[in-house]
Protein backbone atom coordinates (compact mmCIF):
# COMPACT_ATOMS: atom_id res chain seq x y z
CA UNK A 1 0.00 0.00 0.00
CA UNK A 2 1.34 3.74 -1.11
CA UNK A 3 0.50 5.70 1.27
CA UNK A 4 1.08 9.70 1.63
CA UNK A 5 1.48 10.63 5.03
CA UNK A 6 2.22 14.54 5.99
CA UNK A 7 4.23 13.72 9.05
CA UNK A 8 5.01 17.67 9.83
CA UNK A 9 1.66 17.62 10.96
CA UNK A 10 1.36 20.01 14.71
CA UNK A 11 -1.03 17.09 15.91
CA UNK A 12 1.80 14.48 15.96
CA UNK A 13 2.59 11.38 13.95
CA UNK A 14 0.47 9.02 15.21
CA UNK A 15 -2.95 11.23 14.36
CA UNK A 16 -1.08 12.04 10.93
CA UNK A 17 -1.01 8.30 10.64
CA UNK A 18 -4.61 7.61 11.49
CA UNK A 19 -5.48 10.58 9.24
CA UNK A 20 -4.37 9.27 6.33
CA UNK A 21 -5.25 5.86 7.01
CA UNK A 22 -8.95 6.53 7.32
CA UNK A 23 -8.76 8.89 4.26
CA UNK A 24 -7.98 5.64 2.41
CA UNK A 25 -10.12 3.77 3.79
CA UNK A 26 -13.39 5.46 3.57
CA UNK A 27 -12.47 6.43 -0.26
CA UNK A 28 -12.47 3.74 -1.55
CA UNK A 29 -8.54 3.37 -2.36
CA UNK A 30 -8.30 0.29 -0.14
CA UNK A 31 -11.18 -2.31 -0.68
CA UNK A 32 -12.37 -4.13 1.74
CA UNK A 33 -10.64 -7.39 2.71
CA UNK A 34 -7.58 -6.36 1.26
CA UNK A 35 -4.31 -6.57 3.94
CA UNK A 36 -2.57 -4.05 5.16
CA UNK A 37 1.24 -3.48 5.62
CA UNK A 38 2.45 -4.72 9.38
CA UNK A 39 3.16 -1.84 11.76
CA UNK A 40 6.36 -3.09 11.68
CA UNK A 41 7.14 -2.84 7.61
CA UNK A 42 4.93 0.40 7.69
CA UNK A 43 6.89 2.41 10.07
CA UNK A 44 10.03 0.98 8.58
CA UNK A 45 8.28 2.40 5.31
CA UNK A 46 7.29 5.94 6.91
CA UNK A 47 10.14 6.54 8.70
CA UNK A 48 8.30 6.31 12.65
CA UNK A 49 8.28 4.56 15.57
CA UNK A 50 6.67 1.20 15.31
CA UNK A 51 4.52 2.27 18.25
CA UNK A 52 3.00 5.22 16.24
CA UNK A 53 1.64 3.20 13.68
CA UNK A 54 0.23 0.40 15.89
CA UNK A 55 -1.56 3.16 18.15
CA UNK A 56 -3.02 4.44 14.71
CA UNK A 57 -4.36 0.85 13.71
CA UNK A 58 -5.64 0.35 17.42
CA UNK A 59 -7.80 3.55 16.73
CA UNK A 60 -9.13 2.00 12.89
CA UNK A 61 -10.13 -1.12 14.85
CA UNK A 62 -12.27 -0.14 17.63
CA UNK A 63 -14.40 2.76 14.61
CA UNK A 64 -14.54 -0.65 12.78
CA UNK A 65 -12.50 0.48 9.83
CA UNK A 66 -9.78 -2.56 10.43
CA UNK A 67 -9.64 -5.94 11.89
CA UNK A 68 -7.44 -8.21 13.00
CA UNK A 69 -6.89 -12.37 11.92
CA UNK A 70 -4.70 -14.26 14.36
CA UNK A 71 -1.48 -15.41 12.16
CA UNK A 72 -2.82 -13.89 8.98
CA UNK A 73 -2.43 -10.18 9.63
CA UNK A 74 -5.01 -6.77 9.55
CA UNK A 75 -7.54 -6.32 6.94
CA UNK A 76 -10.08 -3.51 5.68
CA UNK A 77 -13.66 -4.13 6.98
CA UNK A 78 -16.59 -3.53 5.09
CA UNK A 79 -17.70 -0.63 6.91
CA UNK A 80 -14.41 1.38 5.50
CA UNK A 81 -16.05 0.55 1.64
CA UNK A 82 -20.06 1.27 2.92
CA UNK A 83 -18.58 5.04 4.46
CA UNK A 84 -16.79 5.73 0.85
CA UNK A 85 -18.95 8.62 -0.17
CA UNK A 86 -20.79 9.15 -3.73
CA UNK A 87 -18.70 11.63 -5.30
CA UNK A 88 -20.08 12.91 -8.58
CA UNK A 89 -17.06 12.34 -11.37
CA UNK A 90 -15.27 15.18 -12.44
CA UNK A 91 -15.84 14.99 -16.36
CA UNK A 92 -12.86 17.12 -17.18
CA UNK A 93 -12.27 20.16 -18.89
CA UNK A 94 -10.52 18.85 -21.50
CA UNK A 95 -12.83 18.42 -24.97
CA UNK A 96 -11.93 16.76 -28.49
CA UNK A 97 -9.88 18.69 -31.47
CA UNK A 98 -13.06 21.06 -33.24
CA UNK A 99 -14.61 19.25 -35.51
CA UNK A 100 -14.85 15.97 -34.04
CA UNK A 101 -17.72 14.16 -35.05
CA UNK A 102 -17.27 10.33 -34.51
CA UNK A 103 -18.67 7.92 -31.60
CA UNK A 104 -17.72 4.23 -30.49
CA UNK A 105 -20.08 1.95 -32.71
CA UNK A 106 -21.77 -0.94 -30.38
CA UNK A 107 -19.53 -4.20 -31.28
CA UNK A 108 -21.03 -7.72 -31.35
CA UNK A 109 -19.13 -8.93 -28.34
CA UNK A 110 -21.01 -5.71 -26.02
CA UNK A 111 -24.20 -8.15 -25.86
CA UNK A 112 -25.07 -11.66 -25.54
CA UNK A 113 -25.94 -13.17 -28.53
CA UNK A 114 -29.38 -13.39 -30.21
CA UNK A 115 -30.75 -16.78 -30.43
CA UNK A 116 -31.45 -16.62 -33.83
CA UNK A 117 -27.62 -14.83 -34.99
CA UNK A 118 -27.38 -13.33 -38.65
CA UNK A 119 -24.96 -10.67 -37.79
CA UNK A 120 -22.62 -9.71 -40.26
CA UNK A 121 -18.95 -10.44 -40.05
CA UNK A 122 -19.33 -13.08 -37.10
CA UNK A 123 -17.23 -16.44 -37.54
CA UNK A 124 -18.54 -19.75 -36.18
CA UNK A 125 -15.94 -19.91 -32.89
CA UNK A 126 -17.27 -23.57 -32.56
CA UNK A 127 -15.06 -24.90 -35.92
CA UNK A 128 -11.88 -22.74 -34.75
CA UNK A 129 -9.08 -25.34 -33.72
CA UNK A 130 -8.80 -24.28 -30.24
CA UNK A 131 -6.61 -27.37 -28.95
CA UNK A 132 -4.17 -27.30 -31.71
CA UNK A 133 -4.03 -23.31 -31.58
CA UNK A 134 -3.24 -23.47 -27.63
CA UNK A 135 -0.28 -25.95 -28.46
CA UNK A 136 1.20 -23.94 -31.02
CA UNK A 137 0.45 -20.58 -28.73
CA UNK A 138 2.43 -22.49 -25.97
CA UNK A 139 5.41 -23.60 -28.45
CA UNK A 140 5.57 -20.05 -29.36
CA UNK A 141 5.37 -18.38 -26.35
CA UNK A 142 8.20 -21.06 -24.77
CA UNK A 143 10.28 -19.73 -27.93
CA UNK A 144 10.58 -16.51 -26.96
CA UNK A 145 10.45 -15.06 -30.20
CA UNK A 146 12.77 -13.56 -32.40
CA UNK A 147 14.85 -12.92 -29.26
CA UNK A 148 14.10 -12.98 -25.65
CA UNK A 149 13.24 -9.57 -24.05
CA UNK A 150 13.72 -7.64 -27.63
CA UNK A 151 11.04 -5.52 -29.72
CA UNK A 152 9.61 -7.34 -32.90
CA UNK A 153 10.31 -5.26 -36.31
CA UNK A 154 7.22 -3.21 -37.47
CA UNK A 155 6.91 -5.70 -40.36
CA UNK A 156 6.05 -8.80 -38.63
CA UNK A 157 7.61 -12.14 -37.75
CA UNK A 158 9.89 -13.30 -40.95
CA UNK A 159 8.60 -16.65 -40.88
CA UNK A 160 5.14 -15.92 -40.33
CA UNK A 161 5.14 -13.05 -43.48
CA UNK A 162 6.95 -15.79 -45.54
CA UNK A 163 3.61 -18.42 -44.35
CA UNK A 164 1.09 -15.50 -45.73
CA UNK A 165 3.01 -14.66 -49.06
CA UNK A 166 2.62 -18.77 -49.81
CA UNK A 167 -1.24 -19.01 -48.44
CA UNK A 168 -2.39 -15.38 -49.99
CA UNK A 169 -1.09 -16.41 -53.33
CA UNK A 170 -2.31 -20.43 -53.20
CA UNK A 171 -6.13 -19.36 -51.58
CA UNK A 172 -6.25 -16.06 -53.38
CA UNK A 173 -3.72 -15.56 -56.30
CA UNK A 174 -2.00 -12.70 -54.61
CA UNK A 175 1.59 -12.51 -56.51
CA UNK A 176 3.65 -11.33 -53.67
CA UNK A 177 6.77 -12.61 -51.66
CA UNK A 178 8.10 -12.33 -47.40
CA UNK A 179 8.95 -8.88 -48.04
CA UNK A 180 5.89 -7.34 -49.58
CA UNK A 181 3.89 -8.52 -46.28
CA UNK A 182 3.29 -6.27 -43.40
CA UNK A 183 1.60 -7.90 -40.29
CA UNK A 184 -1.46 -5.66 -38.62
CA UNK A 185 -4.03 -6.23 -35.95
CA UNK A 186 -6.56 -6.89 -38.18
CA UNK A 187 -7.88 -4.77 -41.92
CA UNK A 188 -8.72 -1.85 -39.99
CA UNK A 189 -5.07 -1.07 -38.68
CA UNK A 190 -3.90 -1.98 -42.31
CA UNK A 191 -6.24 0.27 -43.80
CA UNK A 192 -4.82 3.22 -41.10
CA UNK A 193 -1.31 2.75 -42.13
CA UNK A 194 -2.23 3.25 -45.84
CA UNK A 195 -4.54 6.83 -45.09
CA UNK A 196 -1.44 8.23 -42.78
CA UNK A 197 0.82 7.11 -45.50
CA UNK A 198 -0.96 8.50 -48.76
CA UNK A 199 -3.28 10.73 -47.64
CA UNK A 200 -3.39 14.82 -47.03
CA UNK A 201 -6.16 16.08 -45.57
CA UNK A 202 -8.88 17.58 -48.00
CA UNK A 203 -7.78 14.23 -50.27
CA UNK A 204 -10.76 12.96 -52.51
CA UNK A 205 -11.32 9.28 -51.19
CA UNK A 206 -13.84 7.28 -53.56
CA UNK A 207 -15.72 4.69 -51.45
CA UNK A 208 -18.13 2.47 -52.40
CA UNK A 209 -21.55 3.16 -51.69
CA UNK A 210 -23.22 1.13 -49.76
CA UNK A 211 -20.04 0.62 -48.35
CA UNK A 212 -17.78 -0.81 -45.19
CA UNK A 213 -18.65 2.40 -42.56
CA UNK A 214 -15.65 1.69 -40.42
CA UNK A 215 -13.31 2.34 -43.62
CA UNK A 216 -15.44 4.95 -44.71
CA UNK A 217 -15.21 6.84 -41.34
CA UNK A 218 -11.43 6.02 -40.71
CA UNK A 219 -10.69 7.89 -44.02
CA UNK A 220 -12.97 11.11 -42.65
CA UNK A 221 -10.99 10.66 -39.63
CA UNK A 222 -7.43 11.64 -41.60
CA UNK A 223 -9.08 14.51 -42.90
CA UNK A 224 -9.91 12.94 -46.53
CA UNK A 225 -13.32 14.21 -48.24
CA UNK A 226 -14.91 11.00 -48.59
CA UNK A 227 -17.00 10.50 -52.16
CA UNK A 228 -19.57 7.87 -52.39
CA UNK A 229 -19.49 5.92 -55.69
CA UNK A 230 -22.59 3.72 -56.79
CA UNK A 231 -22.57 0.08 -57.15
CA UNK A 232 -24.84 -2.30 -59.23
CA UNK A 233 -24.75 -5.87 -60.31
CA UNK A 234 -21.16 -5.72 -61.95
CA UNK A 235 -19.79 -3.68 -58.66
CA UNK A 236 -17.78 -0.51 -58.20
CA UNK A 237 -19.20 2.27 -60.81
CA UNK A 238 -15.70 2.72 -62.42
CA UNK A 239 -17.31 5.98 -64.38
CA UNK A 240 -18.21 7.13 -61.30
CA UNK A 241 -15.03 7.60 -59.26
CA UNK A 242 -14.41 11.48 -59.61
CA UNK A 243 -10.95 12.37 -61.05
CA UNK A 244 -9.08 14.28 -58.21
CA UNK A 245 -9.87 10.86 -56.17
CA UNK A 246 -6.21 10.39 -54.49
CA UNK A 247 -7.28 6.93 -53.53
CA UNK A 248 -10.25 3.94 -54.73
CA UNK A 249 -11.61 1.96 -51.92
CA UNK A 250 -13.14 -1.53 -52.84
CA UNK A 251 -14.21 -5.04 -51.64
CA UNK A 252 -14.34 -6.46 -55.18
CA UNK A 253 -13.94 -10.53 -54.44
CA UNK A 254 -17.67 -9.72 -52.10
CA UNK A 255 -18.82 -6.27 -52.60
CA UNK A 256 -19.75 -5.26 -48.78
CA UNK A 257 -22.46 -5.35 -47.89
CA UNK A 258 -24.33 -6.43 -51.34
CA UNK A 259 -22.24 -9.45 -52.18
CA UNK A 260 -21.52 -9.25 -56.09
CA UNK A 261 -18.27 -9.48 -57.17
CA UNK A 262 -15.92 -6.59 -59.49
CA UNK A 263 -16.85 -8.24 -62.73
CA UNK A 264 -13.22 -8.58 -65.02
CA UNK A 265 -13.98 -5.67 -67.19
CA UNK A 266 -14.41 -3.42 -64.42
CA UNK A 267 -11.39 -4.71 -62.44
CA UNK A 268 -9.99 -3.55 -65.64
CA UNK A 269 -11.53 -0.47 -65.60
CA UNK A 270 -10.66 0.38 -62.56
CA UNK A 271 -6.85 0.16 -62.60
CA UNK A 272 -6.91 2.15 -65.87
CA UNK A 273 -9.08 5.05 -63.91
CA UNK A 274 -6.10 4.53 -61.62
CA UNK A 275 -3.26 4.68 -63.54
CA UNK A 276 -4.38 7.51 -66.08
CA UNK A 277 -5.21 9.73 -63.22
CA UNK A 278 -2.51 9.16 -60.86
CA UNK A 279 -4.90 7.13 -57.56
CA UNK A 280 -4.02 4.30 -55.61
CA UNK A 281 -6.63 1.23 -55.02
CA UNK A 282 -6.92 -0.33 -51.63
CA UNK A 283 -7.94 -3.92 -52.39
CA UNK A 284 -9.63 -5.35 -49.10
CA UNK A 285 -10.18 -8.60 -49.08
CA UNK A 286 -12.29 -9.61 -46.26
CA UNK A 287 -13.71 -13.07 -46.42
CA UNK A 288 -13.57 -14.60 -50.30
CA UNK A 289 -11.38 -17.69 -48.37
CA UNK A 290 -14.89 -18.94 -48.05
CA UNK A 291 -16.80 -19.16 -51.50
CA UNK A 292 -18.91 -21.36 -53.47
CA UNK A 293 -17.45 -21.73 -56.88
CA UNK A 294 -14.18 -23.15 -57.91
CA UNK A 295 -12.24 -20.05 -59.59
CA UNK A 296 -12.64 -16.83 -58.55
CA UNK A 297 -11.97 -13.74 -60.19
CA UNK A 298 -8.14 -12.86 -60.09
CA UNK A 299 -7.76 -10.39 -57.27
CA UNK A 300 -6.92 -6.79 -58.78
CA UNK A 301 -3.54 -6.94 -56.75
CA UNK A 302 -2.08 -9.78 -59.63
CA UNK A 303 -3.71 -7.71 -62.45
CA UNK A 304 -1.81 -4.66 -61.48
CA UNK A 305 1.39 -4.02 -63.57
CA UNK A 306 2.28 -0.27 -62.03
CA UNK A 307 1.88 -1.14 -58.40
CA UNK A 308 -1.00 0.82 -57.48
CA UNK A 309 -2.79 -1.60 -55.83
CA UNK A 310 -2.24 -2.11 -51.86
CA UNK A 311 -3.88 -5.73 -50.95
CA UNK A 312 -5.64 -5.57 -47.36
CA UNK A 313 -6.71 -9.25 -45.99
CA UNK A 314 -7.19 -10.97 -42.34
CA UNK A 315 -7.72 -13.76 -40.54
CA UNK A 316 -10.76 -12.02 -38.45
CA UNK A 317 -13.10 -14.03 -40.46
CA UNK A 318 -11.56 -17.23 -41.61
CA UNK A 319 -10.35 -17.92 -37.97
CA UNK A 320 -11.41 -15.54 -34.88
CA UNK A 321 -11.17 -11.77 -34.59
CA UNK A 322 -9.69 -12.00 -31.28
CA UNK A 323 -6.60 -13.32 -32.64
CA UNK A 324 -6.32 -9.46 -34.15
CA UNK A 325 -4.28 -10.48 -36.93
CA UNK A 326 -3.98 -9.24 -40.46
CA UNK A 327 -1.92 -7.92 -43.39
CA UNK A 328 -1.37 -6.13 -46.20
CA UNK A 329 0.46 -6.23 -49.17
CA UNK A 330 1.87 -3.37 -50.83
CA UNK A 331 4.15 -2.44 -53.87
CA UNK A 332 7.75 -1.77 -53.14
CA UNK A 333 7.68 2.07 -53.31
CA UNK A 334 5.42 2.07 -50.11
CA UNK A 335 7.00 -0.62 -48.19
CA UNK A 336 9.28 1.90 -46.20
CA UNK A 337 6.94 4.65 -45.08
CA UNK A 338 4.04 1.87 -44.36
CA UNK A 339 6.90 0.05 -41.91
CA UNK A 340 8.04 3.40 -40.13
CA UNK A 341 4.07 4.14 -40.01
CA UNK A 342 3.63 0.78 -38.28
CA UNK A 343 6.62 1.64 -35.77
CA UNK A 344 5.54 4.84 -34.71
CA UNK A 345 2.10 3.99 -33.93
CA UNK A 346 2.19 0.39 -32.50
CA UNK A 347 5.35 -0.20 -32.64
CA UNK A 348 4.89 -4.08 -33.62
CA UNK A 349 2.41 -7.00 -33.58
CA UNK A 350 2.33 -10.15 -31.05
CA UNK A 351 5.13 -11.94 -32.32
CA UNK A 352 4.35 -15.40 -30.43
CA UNK A 353 0.59 -15.20 -32.57
CA UNK A 354 2.51 -14.26 -35.72
CA UNK A 355 4.73 -17.27 -34.86
CA UNK A 356 1.88 -19.66 -34.06
CA UNK A 357 -0.44 -18.50 -36.72
CA UNK A 358 2.98 -19.46 -39.09
CA UNK A 359 2.83 -23.03 -38.11
CA UNK A 360 -0.76 -23.42 -38.68
CA UNK A 361 -0.56 -22.31 -42.23
CA UNK A 362 2.87 -24.26 -42.76
CA UNK A 363 1.60 -27.16 -41.62
CA UNK A 364 -1.56 -27.03 -43.76
CA UNK A 365 -4.13 -26.82 -40.68
CA UNK A 366 -5.49 -23.13 -41.66
CA UNK A 367 -6.43 -24.86 -44.85
CA UNK A 368 -7.81 -27.78 -43.43
CA UNK A 369 -9.89 -25.36 -41.21
CA UNK A 370 -11.55 -23.40 -43.92
CA UNK A 371 -12.17 -26.38 -46.03
CA UNK A 372 -14.21 -27.69 -43.12
CA UNK A 373 -15.85 -24.24 -42.47
CA UNK A 374 -16.66 -23.74 -46.10
CA UNK A 375 -18.66 -26.92 -46.11
CA UNK A 376 -20.48 -25.60 -42.75
CA UNK A 377 -20.99 -22.32 -44.39
CA UNK A 378 -22.24 -23.34 -47.62
CA UNK A 379 -25.02 -25.54 -46.02
CA UNK A 380 -26.27 -22.61 -43.97
CA UNK A 381 -26.02 -20.64 -46.96
CA UNK A 382 -28.14 -23.09 -48.76
CA UNK A 383 -30.79 -23.27 -45.88
CA UNK A 384 -31.01 -19.66 -45.45
CA UNK A 385 -31.53 -19.02 -49.24
CA UNK A 386 -34.12 -21.55 -49.04
CA UNK A 387 -35.90 -20.26 -46.43
CA UNK A 388 -35.82 -16.45 -47.40
CA UNK A 389 -37.67 -17.92 -50.50
CA UNK A 390 -41.07 -17.68 -49.10
CA UNK A 391 -40.67 -14.23 -47.60
CA UNK A 392 -40.91 -10.94 -49.96
CA UNK A 393 -37.33 -10.01 -49.94
CA UNK A 394 -35.31 -10.15 -53.69
CA UNK A 395 -31.61 -11.68 -52.64
CA UNK A 396 -28.66 -10.59 -54.31
CA UNK A 397 -26.82 -13.14 -55.96
CA UNK A 398 -22.92 -13.76 -53.89
CA UNK A 399 -20.34 -16.55 -54.64
CA UNK A 400 -18.89 -16.11 -51.88
CA UNK A 401 -18.51 -14.89 -48.37
CA UNK A 402 -20.53 -15.13 -44.71
CA UNK A 403 -23.56 -12.95 -45.51
CA UNK A 404 -26.83 -12.37 -47.93
CA UNK A 405 -28.35 -9.20 -48.70
CA UNK A 406 -31.79 -9.08 -49.78
CA UNK A 407 -34.02 -6.32 -50.84
CA UNK A 408 -37.13 -5.80 -49.37
CA UNK A 409 -40.09 -6.62 -52.17
CA UNK A 410 -41.98 -3.81 -53.00
CA UNK A 411 -45.05 -3.36 -50.71
CA UNK A 412 -43.60 -4.38 -47.73
CA UNK A 413 -45.36 -2.51 -45.04
CA UNK A 414 -42.22 -1.76 -43.14
CA UNK A 415 -38.41 -0.35 -43.39
CA UNK A 416 -35.33 -2.19 -42.89
CA UNK A 417 -34.48 -0.66 -39.60
CA UNK A 418 -37.32 -0.80 -38.04
CA UNK A 419 -37.65 -4.68 -38.77
CA UNK A 420 -34.02 -4.94 -37.65
CA UNK A 421 -35.25 -3.15 -33.70
CA UNK A 422 -38.32 -5.47 -33.66
CA UNK A 423 -36.18 -8.64 -34.48
CA UNK A 424 -33.93 -7.64 -32.16
CA UNK A 425 -36.63 -7.43 -29.54
CA UNK A 426 -37.34 -11.17 -30.32
CA UNK A 427 -34.14 -12.39 -29.90
CA UNK A 428 -32.94 -12.04 -33.79
CA UNK A 429 -30.33 -10.64 -34.77
CA UNK A 430 -29.05 -9.04 -38.08
CA UNK A 431 -28.52 -5.63 -40.11
CA UNK A 432 -30.68 -2.90 -42.08
CA UNK A 433 -28.73 -2.45 -45.77
CA UNK A 434 -29.69 1.31 -44.82
CA UNK A 435 -26.69 1.32 -41.95
CA UNK A 436 -24.26 0.85 -44.83
CA UNK A 437 -25.51 3.51 -47.47
CA UNK A 438 -24.40 7.27 -47.24
CA UNK A 439 -27.42 8.17 -49.59
CA UNK A 440 -30.89 6.89 -50.99
CA UNK A 441 -30.29 3.46 -51.70
CA UNK A 442 -33.21 0.95 -52.07
CA UNK A 443 -34.22 -0.60 -48.47
CA UNK A 444 -33.16 -4.19 -47.51
CA UNK A 445 -31.34 -6.34 -44.79
CA UNK A 446 -27.62 -8.00 -44.59
CA UNK A 447 -27.77 -11.52 -43.11
CA UNK A 448 -24.92 -13.09 -41.94
CA UNK A 449 -24.51 -17.15 -41.74
CA UNK A 450 -20.79 -17.40 -39.63
CA UNK A 451 -22.81 -16.66 -36.00
CA UNK A 452 -25.86 -18.86 -36.84
CA UNK A 453 -26.69 -21.80 -35.28
CA UNK A 454 -27.64 -24.25 -38.43
CA UNK A 455 -30.85 -25.58 -36.84
CA UNK A 456 -32.31 -21.71 -35.53
CA UNK A 457 -31.63 -20.68 -39.13
CA UNK A 458 -35.53 -21.57 -40.48
CA UNK A 459 -37.30 -20.67 -36.96
CA UNK A 460 -35.30 -17.53 -37.55
CA UNK A 461 -36.72 -16.12 -40.66
CA UNK A 462 -40.18 -17.03 -39.59
CA UNK A 463 -39.83 -15.36 -37.38
CA UNK A 464 -38.50 -12.58 -39.86
CA UNK A 465 -41.11 -13.10 -42.02
CA UNK A 466 -43.93 -12.63 -39.69
CA UNK A 467 -42.46 -9.01 -39.09
CA UNK A 468 -41.97 -8.05 -42.23
CA UNK A 469 -45.78 -8.98 -42.75
CA UNK A 470 -46.86 -6.99 -39.12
Amino acid sequence: MDLAVELSSRTGRTDAIYRALHSALTTGRVPAGERLPSTRDLARDLGVSRASVATAYERLVAEGFLETRTGAGTFATAAASDAAPARPRNPGVLRPRAGWRWQVRPASGDRPAPAHDFRVGIPDASLFPFDTWRRLLAAESRAGGPAAGSYGGPAGLPRFRAAVARYAAGSRGVRAGADDVVATTGAQQALDLVARVLLEPGDVVAVEDPGYPEARELFALHGAEVVPVPVDADGLVVDRIPARARLVYTTPSHQFPLGMPLSLARRRALLAHAARHGAAVVEDDYDSEFRRVNRPLEPLQALDRDGRVVYVGTFSKSLLPGLRVGYLVAPPSLRDALLAARQLTDGHGAVHVQGALARLIDDGLLARHVRKASAVYAERHEILLDALAGLPVEVVPSAAGLHVAAYLADGVPVGSQAVVARARRRSVGLESLAAFATGPHRDGLVLGVGGAVTSSIRPGIQELGRLLEA
